[in-house]
């Protein structure tokens, strides 16, 4: 293959492809090449686009990759990388707003919304999901990554986020991937500290669902405190 996107003809370039034939008529790599647009010594954007592919599985996985270890990628750098960042993050942001109103009154709805997306994760995340009077979805974001603590996750930090978006509840959801989701003594302290602050500032702490995996010897996949008479 030629060194240079230039050297291909003209009407099988991703660019002409997409203008003649549609984005969907484009391949993963053929897309990857729009954004890293230019190639360097030895390869060319869409030659990247497939390594890229080819050392990390799918667009997919490369979607949830940080900006800053997308700009790690060999043939990158920052420029490149935000502009794929900010691709993955319209699409994400375009999938959310074409969904219907989520409700998540109930600990299994919140499994069923965000527990196989945390399952599939080799570290631990904190997710912080805000809701409306309705309960039903208003935005959902990982507020950190790493054990869940006191610290890491003040209670105030937390329902500042919550404030500031005006929402009426939220739900804190974080994952052991270890699969059990029994809860830490770290765990539920900092979840009674987080109900009384919020009950203070007149939000609501609707739920702390911890994730783990299916297994046979538990009845669920998940540990929710409020189920359990923890709120």
């Amino acid at each position: 293959m030629s060194h240079r996107i230039h050297d291909i003809p003209e009407n099988d370039r991703p660019r002409e492809r997409l203008l003649r034939l549609g984005p969907q008529a484009l391949s993963d790599a053929e897309l990857l090449a729009l954004f890293i647009n230019t190639g360097t010594k030895g390869e060319n954007a869409l030659q990247i686009g497939e390594r890229m592919l080819r050392d990390y599985g799918s667009i997919r996985d490369l979607s949830r990759l940080e900006p800053a270890v997308l700009t790690e990628i060999k043939a990158l750098g920052p420029a490149k990388a935000a502009k794929l960042a900010a691709a993955f993050e319209l699409g994400r942001r375009a999938r959310e707003a074409s969904k219907p109103d989520i409700v998540l009154d109930h600990p299994r709805a919140v499994y069923d919304f965000i527990g196989p997306e945390m399952q599939a994760l080799g570290y631990e995340s904190v997710r912080l999901i805000l809701l409306t009077t309705k309960l039903t979805l208003m935005r959902c974001e990982e507020i950190f990554r790493g054990s869940i603590n006191e610290s890491t996750a003040a209670p105030r930090d937390l329902i500042r986020k919550a404030l500031v978006h005006n929402a009426h509840a939220f739900i804190l959801v974080h994952n052991h991937p270890s699969g059990d989701p029994a809860p830490s003594d770290a765990d539920r302290r900092l979840t009674r500290r987080l109900r009384d602050a919020a009950e203070t500032m007149g939000v609501i702490l609707q739920d702390h669902l911890v994730i783990g995996t299916p297994s046979e010897s538990r009845a669920q996949p998940y540990f929710s405190f409020r189920e359990h008479g923890l709120l």
